[in-house]
C-alpha cells in the first residue's frame, strides 16, 4: 500500500496507547494477571500492530479490513476498562484518561478508514 505506518497519526496513538495501557494493569489486582492484565495488553498491542499489518496490504480494501481490525480491539479495550470500573480496579485517573485517548483514536480510525475506502487511496 506504499504507507510508512510510522507516519501514520493513528499508528502513533495507538502506540501512545498501549504505553498507556501497560501502566494501568501496574494498577490492577495481581489476581488479574491471567485475565483482565493479559487481555488489555493484547487488544492494546492489537491496535497499531493492525494498521501497521494494514499498511502492507495491496489493496484498499484489504487495508479496510485490518482497520476495522484495529477498531474492534479498540472496542475490546474501552469494555475490559469499563468492567475495571464497575470492579473498582485501577487507577481512576489513568482508566479516565486511556478512555479519552481510545475514543479520540477509535473517531480518527473512523474518519481514516472513511476517507481512505471513499476514495480508494490514503
Amino acid at each position: 500500500m506504499n504507507h510508512n505506518f510510522r507516519e501514520l497519526k493513528i499508528w502513533q496513538k495507538g502506540i501512545d496507547l498501549v504505553d498507556l495501557s501497560y501502566d494501568i494493569v501496574e494498577t490492577l489486582p495481581h489476581d488479574e494477571k491471567y485475565n483482565l492484565i493479559s487481555q488489555m495488553k493484547r487488544c492494546s498491542c492489537s491496535i497499531p500492530s493492525n494498521i501497521a499489518e494494514g499498511c502492507s496490504k495491496r489493496t484498499p480494501n484489504h487495508f479496510s479490513e485490518f482497520l476495522s481490525t484495529s477498531l474492534g480491539s479498540c472496542f475490546e479495550l474501552e469494555t475490559l476498562l469499563v468492567i475495571c470500573e464497575r470492579r473498582k480496579f485501577g487507577n481512576e485517573e489513568l482508566r479516565s484518561q486511556m478512555l479519552e485517548k481510545i475514543n479520540e483514536l477509535k473517531n480518527m480510525i473512523f474518519s481514516f478508514r472513511e476517507k481512505f475506502t471513499s476514495t480508494g487511496k490514503s
